[in-house]
């Protein structure tokens, strides 16, 4: 199994450009520039390569606000977007859950410090 089909099964669901662009109702340069601006990250998966982004990376509301600035502390601690994913979406016995969970209920301060503590 690649590196790539095993982040595939961890996400789950994952959305291009053009469908993160619809449900933002923004044309897709907006969503490139947001990937640039780290407001989101997206890997290529597929055959064909093509760019996606997890879903839960999305609320009704938009982008999940917190998710910018644990994409900052993550990339601080060395990650590269791939490892970003796989850390967010991976279970973790002592919050309990994955980090993304936690970021949407609103426990990003529990996050982020947990992030800082990887660089160390």
């Amino acid at each position: 199994m690649t590196q790539t089909h095993d982040l595939e099964t961890l996400v789950g669901k994952w959305l291009t450009l053009p469908e993160i662009a619809e449900r933002l109702d923004v044309v897709v340069t907006r969503v490139h520039k947001m990937i640039k601006e780290r407001q989101l990250i997206d890997v290529r998966l597929g055959e064909r390569n093509v760019r996606y982004v997890p879903a839960e990376f999305l609320t009704d509301a938009g982008v999940l606000k917190s998710l910018r600035g644990t994409i900052t502390v993550l990339e601080d601690a060395g990650f590269n977007e791939a490892e970003i994913i796989r850390w967010l979406f991976t279970d973790d016995d002592s919050l309990p859950g994955r980090p993304i969970d936690a970021l949407h209920a609103g426990r990003k301060t529990e996050i982020r410090r947990r992030a800082q503590a990887l660089a160390w």
